[in-house]
């Protein structure tokens, strides 16, 4: 069974708030499969490294343009002059951070001025990992430092082109193929359309307080709703089971707090609470379904294994029962 995973956000986005479906696929490797090896451990510690390097830099960039300074005890004037030097062996893939490079960022992130830009993080682009990341600093920077699942999870890296996950569930084989989301990337989906048993579509839900990186005049959310109704009633995919992930669900909990829903739907009346503004948010996709076909919804966290194990084995436990229903076995 074919499964074709996307989401049209899938890195261009306000703080890189990608929908998080790269990380679910990670996250079926972890629980399908055998998850990942050493020599795979190795080799992502230069991305989350250069994440690392990424996250400090856009909050001191932001800083300057948001206009709150630095701490100006403790030389971190010249520290910050030292990080965002190497902003260009970002840009190379050429970062490598060590015991000295590590303890400037580890201070950097604790002044008094990072840490009030970053309660800002929603204004400008930035990873969701910052946090996850700079609070580990002195564990990531050790020499024998190996990424953990978790550390893995977490690790930015945009999709391009399609990615193939095989997997075996309740004895059946499945083909996951995550797609990138980007608008330059949709063009490549078209050879992928034949023979795809269910489509999982995946949302970040923080969304709506953000703007794709592409185009800085186009709501994240608006878009993914805009791609979702072009995708649900797509001809080809009259008779395919539609999966809809609204992910990111703890960061929505937190950020549904400090940024009105309204911001995004000027319609909406409700309390800006996770309960109504979640179930508002599941609505709004929903309505945009103009076929006869169920769109079944789950609200999720793509860094909680034990939450995407259920959710995606539930999921997958309906595109089979589908399958053998429309091959008059079950």
């Amino acid at each position: 069974m074919q499964v074709l995973w996307f989401s049209c956000n899938s890195h261009n986005v306000q703080g890189a708030a990608e929908s998080g479906k790269s990380t679910l696929a990670k996250q079926i490797r972890i629980i399908h499969q055998k998850g990942f090896d050493m020599a795979e451990r190795q080799s992502y510690k230069h991305l989350i490294h250069t994440n690392v390097l990424d996250s400090i830099c856009a909050i001191l960039k932001a800083m300057v343009q948001i206009g709150i300074p630095l701490d100006q005890s403790n030389n971190r004037v010249e520290l910050k002059n030292r990080v965002m030097s190497l902003q260009t062996c970002v840009d190379r893939g050429d970062v490598c951070i060590d015991e000295e490079l590590g303890n400037a960022i580890n201070t950097l992130w604790n002044d008094k001025g990072v840490q009030e830009a970053y309660a800002r993080a929603s204004e400008f682009h930035i990873i969701d990992s910052t946090s996850y990341y700079l609070d580990a600093v002195s564990r990531l920077m050790k020499p024998d430092y190996i990424p953990t699942d978790q550390d893995i999870l977490r690790a930015r890296l945009p999709t391009t082109g399609i990615i193939e996950t095989k997997f075996v569930f309740n004895g059946k084989p499945f083909r996951l193929m995550d797609v990138g989301g980007q608008r330059s990337e949709r063009r490549k989906w078209i050879h992928v359309f034949d023979n795809v048993t269910a489509i999982i579509f995946t949302v970040s839900m923080s969304g709506y307080a953000e703007v794709l990186r592409e185009d800085a005049n186009t709501n994240q959310m608006k878009e993914s709703l805009q791609l979702f109704r072009s995708i649900c009633n797509h001809s080809s995919f009259k008779e395919t089971a539609m999966l809809l992930f609204l992910n990111k669900k703890d960061i929505f909990q937190e950020r549904i707090r400090k940024v009105p829903l309204k911001e995004c739907f000027t319609k909406y009346t409700g309390d800006n609470t996770y309960e109504e503004a979640s179930i508002y948010i599941k609505r709004r996709f929903i309505k945009e379904n103009l076929t006869q076909k169920e769109v079944y919804t789950h609200f999720t966290n793509a860094t909680d294994t034990a939450n995407i194990q259920f959710v995606f084995d539930a999921s997958m436990a309906v595109v089979l029962k589908m399958n053998l229903r429309e091959a008059g076995i079950y």
